[in-house]
C-alpha cells in the first residue's frame, strides 16, 4: 500500500526464543526442538512490545520453536506459512560452525552454503515471496521465524543479495522492523531485545 509519502507496508520479524541448539551454536533447520525455559521467558516478555500494534496478518514458521514463540508472545492463532522455515542446512544440520570448519576451513553459510541443503537462490525465492506478501498487505505483517532466514528477509527487503544477511546480526527473541523512507526500503529497527547490549 502507498500514500503521498510512499509505501506504508511494514514487515515485523521475530526470531524465535532460545533453544538448546541455538544456545550452543548448532545449526537448526528441520530438527523440531522446543524452547528452553529462558526462551519461553523471553517470548512472554515480547508480548508487551507487540500488543500495541494492529497487524494485518500474523504468520509463523511451521517449526515448533517459532510456533511456541508466537503463542507465548500473544499470537496463538498465527497462520503457519511454510516459506518462513529456516534455511535447510542439509548434512550440516546439528553442527556448529567450528565443527563444519574442521572439514571446510573458513566456511560460512553466507559464502559457501550448507552441504546438501538449500542454495542461496532457493532461500532468496522463499524470502522474495514473503516480501511481496508483506508489501501487498493492508497493514503491518508480523512473522515469527528463524535466525538465518530473518536475516535473508532483511537483505531481500532492501534489494540486496542473500549474502548481505551476514551483516545483520540477530539474537534469539528479538524484534526487527522493515519499512520505508519514502519509496526506499529501509530497516526501521533491528535486533531489538529490549536492551542495548
Amino acid at each position: 500500500m502507498a500514500d503521498a509519502h510512499g509505501p506504508t507496508s511494514r514487515l515485523w520479524l521475530v526470531r524465535h526464543g532460545e533453544t538448546e541448539w541455538s544456545a550452543s551454536g548448532r545449526h537448526t533447520s528441520t530438527t523440531d526442538i522446543d524452547l528452553t525455559f529462558a526462551g519461553e521467558t523471553a517470548a512472554r516478555e515480547m508480548a508487551g512490545r507487540l500488543a500495541a500494534v494492529e497487524f494485518a496478518r500474523v504468520l509463523t514458521s511451521p517449526r515448533l520453536r517459532a510456533r511456541r514463540t508466537a503463542e507465548l508472545a500473544g499470537f496463538p492463532d498465527a497462520e503457519v506459512h511454510d516459506d518462513l522455515r529456516e534455511w535447510d542446512y542439509g548434512t550440516d544440520e546439528g553442527l556448529t560452525t567450528a565443527e563444519i570448519r574442521t572439514q571446510r576451513p573458513g566456511w560460512t553459510v553466507w559464502s559457501d552454503g550448507p552441504r546438501g541443503g538449500e542454495s542461496a537462490d532457493d532461500v532468496a525465492r522463499r524470502a522474495d515471496s514473503l516480501v511481496a506478501l508483506a508489501r501487498s498487505a493492508d497493514g503491518p505483517v508480523l512473522a515469527f521465524c528463524h535466525g538465518h532466514f530473518c536475516r535473508v528477509l532483511g537483505a531481500r527487503w532492501l534489494g540486496l543479495h542473500v549474502a548481505a544477511g551476514a551483516h545483520l546480526r540477530l539474537s534469539t527473541a528479538s524484534v526487527s522492523v522493515l519499512g520505508w523512507e519514502r519509496e526506499t526500503p529501509v530497516v526501521d529497527h533491528w535486533n531489538d531485545t529490549g536492551t542495548l547490549t
